[in-house]
């Protein structure tokens, strides 16, 4: 079973429109409506494999009701956590190239005692977890060190740590020593505070976030693949995409085949790449399906080409 952990869920609208044009009104080609938030689009992903999730999540009001309905008719099970804000709700704007538009809502404020709950909700389902994944921005209210707490707790309870967060919430986890944690290039050049140019670069990046106390390393690098960095080795991944439909929940999809796989290992990889080839392939945040995975279109390498230069360059914030 995979527990899923999303401080900061929210309601997704997807809007497919031929070319967004400011300040005019426009006609949508297609709509989607899905449960979103990082962990919960990791349990999506899950569950579309196949697995078993749980989705630790605070829901409010009339969207996060709506949250919890559609996570269940997807066949996940969902720990809601009530909480007095609402929900927040986030519209995206896809274009037929790729390019997509977001606007996040803040997401509503929690209480100490909202926090606390949600530690023991994550607490009570630890001990039948295989992995948990702890995934996305902290809403207002929780400390940086919040994911660190709850890293530490679940370390308690003999679980494995998956953390795909960033900033300071991110170097505040590292030293609870999480097992895995997946950084975007940009978020990973930030962890170290200087820019990523290179594979090369990369990899030294990751590395230095294994010396802060991260067991692995799964650096995502955009079109140019992906990156796994262990104890045990070092492997480069890439995956070719026909098209690209819309990216959003893709790194979430990839994170979901990672840990489906067994969460270690270029094998790992394979599945992480297949998984985020696939979903972005798709509308909105729609997860993929065994159906839509190749694996014939997954390469995977421990002769990692170092010289290779990003083409989505990583910089710190």
């Amino acid at each position: 079973m995979i527990l899923t952990v999303t401080p900061n869920p929210s309601l997704d609208r997807t809007y497919e429109v031929p070319a967004l044009e400011r300040g005019e009104v426009l006609r949508a080609s297609g709509e989607r409506v899905d449960p979103g938030g990082k962990g919960v689009n990791v349990s999506r992903a899950v569950a579309a494999a196949g697995h078993r999730t749980v989705a630790v999540v605070p829901l409010g009001g009339a969207p996060g009701a709506l949250v919890a309905d559609l996570l269940s008719a997807q066949g996940i099970e969902v720990a809601p956590v009530p909480v007095t804000g609402h929900t927040r709700s986030n519209i995206a704007i896809a274009e037929p190239d790729g390019t997509l538009t977001k606007v996040n809502a803040p997401g509503p404020e929690l209480s100490p005692e909202e926090s606390e709950t949600l530690l023991a909700a994550v607490g009570a389902y630890s001990p039948a977890a295989d992995w948990i994944a702890c995934c996305g921005s902290l809403p207002r209210g929780l400390a940086p060190e919040w994911y660190a707490e709850l890293v530490t707790r679940a370390h308690g309870a003999g679980a494995r740590i998956a953390l795909d967060t960033s900033g300071p919430s991110l170097l505040a986890a590292l030293a609870a020593r999480p097992d895995v944690v997946k950084p975007n290039a940009e978020e990973l050049a930030e962890a170290v505070g200087r820019p990523l140019a290179t594979v090369g670069d990369a990899v030294k990046a990751a590395e230095e976030l294994r010396e802060r106390g991260a067991g692995t390393v799964l650096a995502s690098l955009g079109a140019d693949g992906q990156l796994l960095v262990t104890g045990e080795g070092v492997w480069y991944g890439s995956a070719a995409v026909t098209a690209v439909r819309s990216n959003v929940g893709a790194g979430d999809a990839s994170l979901a085949g990672f840990l489906a796989a067994g969460g270690e290992g270029p094998d790992a990889l394979a599945a992480a790449l297949a998984h985020g080839a696939a979903a972005v392939q798709l509308p909105g945040s729609q997860m993929p399906t065994p159906a839509d995975l190749d694996p014939s279109a997954v390469t995977v390498t421990a002769d990692v080409p170092q010289d290779l230069v990003l083409s989505e360059q990583g910089s710190p914030r």
